[in-house]
């Protein structure tokens, strides 16, 4: 097998990818949470554009990183290059041992909720056996066979090669988007609400306001995935920064049409504090019927965001492995499919044992907030490496430098140190697995390697 990924994807495709990496069924629950928080229709709006904002200079952060250090692995690169290799491998291991694989476990056991509303068995909780090994106990189940099924089948898609996975993924996203649009524009034209639903609401303090940040930057999370990918995409120092811009102004634009469209169907009070908003707007907006049309577009959303992470995830393990603290095998290259296999493989398997755990819920709740912590530290690398490389070659540079990084990093440490005053005996568990990737980082940097491995 080869080390080397070649460049197949172009712009459609990464910008695809950031699409179906952020949309997911949270814009359908968090909103109600932001309408607690924020209850004033105007402001409401403004704080999803807000974090819009927010999310935009993030992504345009990354895409001056990704055409400086055009290499799979995103913030894993920005981080060993501006920090070094330990901070570097923590966000590795961070994102495998619960950012992605959590993620997709999780997702692919919500995916089978919503399969139930026209499959009832498939979202049958009960225990068909178990497996107890000391403190670990494994159990199957038919929602956990299905989550299975599917995490396996796109992690065999997406290693037989980058034509097939960006077909499943550029048709997942092309569809996910024109149903969204399909249902605002149904939802305006056809739907019986009021415009009355954007008025009123007095004035709130700024707490509200970073309060309300939370749950919106989180639904954003997801922007950077065009830069996981920056080693297969062609000419990176032009394409990415196009796809990441392309990608989140078009979430920007679906994420605002939405909350219009919510606070058009409902008034602030009957929205706040709702999980299910986007059903109660649909049912209030086009009938009954709306709710079934509204759960099929959910599973399009949750396949789209799987293949995303099914996709961008092993590009992080790959380039950790090239970098010697992974498993071996996990750098090379499929010299039949072009696609690092192993990594693809080594993600998959350790998914479908959160699934069969059931542990991933507790790993993403001790870890949710390292999303937000390693994207603000990623681009803090940014103002680094412009100091440590100030003659290198940029062919693309940030909008809006300093300012619009520097107050993304500020708001993101603003979110994490919230979320840690906020919660906070998970998120010193969510640290302590952290942490518990420095004795293995050195475990792995010890280990001999193979000749011929990039240091």
């Amino acid at each position: 097998m080869s080390s080397k990924l070649e460049r197949r994807l172009g712009v459609a495709d990464a910008a695809a990818l950031v699409v179906s990496n952020v949309i997911g069924v949270g814009i359908f629950t968090t909103p109600g949470i932001v309408c607690g928080m924020l209850p004033r229709p105007a402001a409401i709006l403004a704080v999803w554009g807000l974090g819009g904002l927010l999310a935009l200079s993030g992504a345009m952060a990354y895409a001056e990183l990704a055409a400086l250090i055009p290499k799979a692995g995103g913030e894993y690169v920005y981080l060993r290059e501006g920090y070094g290799r330990l901070a570097a491998f923590l966000t590795g291991w961070t994102s495998f041992v619960a950012g992605f694989s959590g993620a997709i476990a999780a997702g692919a056991i919500g995916l089978t909720a919503y399969l139930g509303r026209f499959f009832p068995a498939a979202a049958d909780p009960a225990a068909l056996g178990s497996l107890s090994m000391g403190r670990l106990s494994l159990t199957v189940s038919r929602p956990s066979l299905i989550a299975l099924a599917i995490i396996v089948a796109l992690g065999a898609i997406h290693v037989r090669g980058v034509r097939p996975g960006r077909v499943v993924q550029n048709t997942l996203a092309a569809a996910l988007v024109l149903g969204l649009i399909l249902f605002i524009t149904l939802g305006f034209t056809l739907g019986k609400g009021s415009l009355e639903n954007f008025s009123g609401g007095g004035k709130l303090p700024a707490s509200s306001w970073l309060l309300a940040l939370i749950p919106v930057m989180f639904s954003y999370s997801g922007w950077n995935a065009a830069a996981y990918v920056a080693e297969e995409v062609r000419e990176p120092g032009r394409s990415v920064p196009r796809a990441l811009a392309r990608g989140t102004a078009a979430v920007i634009a679906i994420y605002l049409g939405l909350n219009a469209l919510y606070l058009y169907a409902l008034p602030v009070g009957e929205l706040s504090g709702r999980i299910n908003a986007a059903d109660v707007a649909a049912e209030r907006l086009l009938g009954p019927a709306a709710a079934g049309w509204l759960a099929a577009l959910a599973v399009l959303i949750i396949l789209s965001s799987l293949s995303a992470m099914t996709l961008a995830g092993p590009r992080i393990y790959y380039a950790m492995a090239r970098d010697g603290v992974f498993l071996p095998a996990a750098a090379r290259v499929h010299p039949r499919f072009g696609t690092p296999a192993v990594a693809i493989a080594a993600q998959t398997a350790w998914s479908c044992l959160l699934v069969l755990s059931g542990t991933f819920e507790q790993l993403l709740t001790y870890t949710g907030f390292a999303i937000v912590l390693f994207s603000a530290i990623a681009v803090c690398a940014l103002f680094m490496l412009r100091w440590k490389s100030p003659l290198a070659r940029r062919p693309f540079r940030a909008w809006g430098y300093p300012v619009a990084p520097a107050i993304f990093a500020l708001a993101s440490f603003a979110i994490v140190v919230n979320a840690i005053l906020e919660a906070p005996l998970p998120s010193a568990i969510g640290l302590l697995v952290m942490a518990a990737g420095v004795p293995l980082y050195w475990l792995m940097r010890r280990r001999p390697r193979r000749s011929g491995q990039n240091s």
